[in-house]
């Protein structure tokens, strides 16, 4: 291990507020004894307060204000960046093996008390995700680092008609996980304007040797939602959907991530949506279709056509 490295073990194990020897030390890091003892004076000559005590007892601890450094974790504050690391890893985390070594860290550089308790948490807490697309990790990898280094990129790219559109350069501004799966969101100098890009579907990227500036304040986690779910107050001709049905699959409904940006009013029986017309009868029927009979739409009677309509090619479709 690295000279750096083998110090910044050495603060880890001595954060965990035990008195440790360098005998202790150098068993752990696996390193000469004398070695120990020059790690602890370059630490001291940096600034580290450590605290040798002689005799029977005598070690090396940390001043107690030190151990409370931002740049050290308590154990709950472990204990958090480990769970968060499982709902990372779960989402397709671009960086899974720097994510993977820093978990790493977190747990070999805890004492024995500590160890056990991150165990015990992690052993009862589990995030599980729909499987996402392994081969987008390199993708995702490349992405990274142009949104943080403002390079831009050429990608070929397949559109939702399973087609490849022509190679394009792209100025990504930011990377966005939504519902399983990965966007880019990014200026396309092919279109002159800036788009949401699905990662899954970039057949190839490569890095250009042209930078670009984002724009002040820009955020891809704003610009993806507002052109995802528009916002509808005060806009004309929106339409009343009424649904009925069990409580239960109106529960469900009603948290759906669309039908969720335009619940009005729910009570126990009914839920209230308002929508603009071309929503309610391009998305709507669906999403509602899956639900079969527990619920019922109440109004509009043109929604209750077009799902006779969609019902009625889907049976056609299967007859053939």
């Amino acid at each position: 291990m690295p000279k750096n490295d083998n110090m910044l073990t050495i603060l880890w194990m001595l954060n965990s507020g035990e008195k440790l020897t360098a005998k202790q030390i150098s068993e752990k890091l696996e390193i000469n004894i004398r070695t120990v003892y020059r790690y602890i004076d370059a630490l001291c000559a940096s600034g580290v307060p450590i605290i040798s005590d002689t005799g029977h007892n005598g070690g090396y601890s940390l001043l107690h204000n030190f151990i409370k450094s931002p740049l050290l974790f308590s154990i709950d504050e472990k204990k958090t960046l480990l769970h968060a690391a499982l709902f990372a890893k779960e989402a397709g985390y671009p960086l899974s093996e720097a994510l993977e070594n820093a978990t790493s860290k977190l747990k070999m550089y805890s004492n024995q008390e500590q160890e056990s308790i991150l165990s015990h948490h992690l052993a009862g807490f589990e995030v599980i995700n729909r499987r996402g697309y392994p081969a987008v990790q390199p993708v995702l990898q490349e992405l990274e680092h142009a949104v943080a280094n403002e390079w831009s990129v050429e990608i070929s790219y397949r559109n939702s008609h399973e087609e490849q559109s022509p190679n394009r350069v792209i100025d990504p501004y930011g990377v966005v996980n939504w519902n399983n799966k990965w966007y880019t969101i990014a200026f396309c100098h092919l279109r002159n304007e800036i788009r949401s890009f699905r990662v899954e579907r970039i057949l190839n990227i490569t890095r250009t040797p042209f930078s670009f500036r984002r724009p002040n304040d820009f955020s891809a986690r704003t610009f993806f939602m507002k052109n995802l779910l528009p916002d509808v107050v005060g806009k004309s001709g929106l339409i009343s959907l009424i649904i009925g049905g069990r409580a239960e699959a109106l529960d469900d409904l009603c948290i759906h991530w669309f039908l969720e940006h335009h619940l009005q009013e729910r009570t126990s029986t009914q839920a209230i949506f308002l929508l603009e017309e071309e929503s309610l009868y391009t998305h709507v029927p669906y999403i509602i279709l899956p639900y079969g009979k527990s619920i019922q739409v109440i109004e509009p009677q043109n929604l209750k056509n077009k799902l006779v309509a969609v019902a009625s090619e889907l049976m056609e479709y299967y007859q053939v």
